[in-house]
């Protein structure tokens, strides 16, 4: 009797021990497939997707993006009180600002500041014909590349194929702008105060250029997050071509 209970004791272990073994193996088995299914399922997304439907997904979100910012950062203070895009004096001319800034002028630097902020806000809006021309243009390997890169990844593509035409486009703004808003006039008169002050170094600051390359960081700054929050933000899917492509 024994005997019999001890062999019986041993069946049930190496039963139940076989049992969790097989339940460890089909949950392990379970998770791979379920893990494999997944990483399958994302990297089909694209196959999914018409050429057609890609690219333009990718074009309707630069449109979209463009046109967010441009509205944004080309109304008044768009670039003058944001933090993120504001646009400092020169180097050279903020020293220039501490120096007068002692002697009660340093209101002088500040208007030439306000006035270059206001001139990148009125030639900001002009980057939006610049970045619907690059995108009618973009091939199905640079579009798949952008769909499947990173959050920036158009952004970054069109920072590399159109920067040169922006900043032709941009800087007779810029310089107009600056005209007419005053800030070249503002500049000569805060280097004329400075200029009659004793024993101070020459400074020579280029406010087109200046102006011009920081607009553009404004610009290409703003169309980064627009394009971030359409991959990852349903709410800012706001047609069906840009729910299609990006809700995958």
């Amino acid at each position: 009797m024994r005997t019999l209970l001890l062999l019986s004791t041993a069946f049930f272990l190496t039963a139940t021990s076989a049992h969790a073994l097989d339940f460890k193996d089909t949950f392990q088995k379970t998770v791979i497939d379920n893990l494999t299914n997944s990483v399958t399922g994302n990297s089909s997304s694209v196959s999914t997707l018409s050429e057609n439907q890609i690219i333009q997904g990718l074009q309707e979100a630069l449109k979209v993006g463009t046109q967010r910012v441009v509205s944004q950062i080309g109304a008044k203070d768009g670039y003058n009180m944001d933090p993120a895009i504001h646009i400092p004096l020169p180097t050279q001319l903020q020293q220039v600002q501490k120096l007068l800034g002692k002697v009660g002028l340093s209101s002088l630097a500040d208007d030439v500041e306000l006035k270059i902020n206001r001139a990148a806000e009125q030639a900001a809006p002009k980057a939006k014909e610049i970045v619907w021309d690059a995108i009618s243009n973009m091939k199905l390997e640079d579009a798949r590349a952008i769909y499947q890169g990173p959050q920036d990844a158009a952004t970054q593509y069109f920072k590399k194929v159109s920067s040169d035409k922006l900043r032709a486009m941009i800087e007779p703004v810029a310089k107009n702008s600056l005209k007419d808003v005053g800030a070249l006039q503002a500049y000569d008169i805060l280097i004329g105060e400075y200029k009659s002050m004793p024993f101070v170094p020459d400074v020579k600051a280029d406010l087109v250029n200046h102006t011009t390359t920081l607009a553009m960081e404004g610009i290409f700054h703003y169309l980064a997050q627009e394009e971030a929050a359409i991959r990852n933000d349903p709410a800012k899917r706001t047609t069906e071509i840009l729910k299609t492509v990006f809700g995958q």
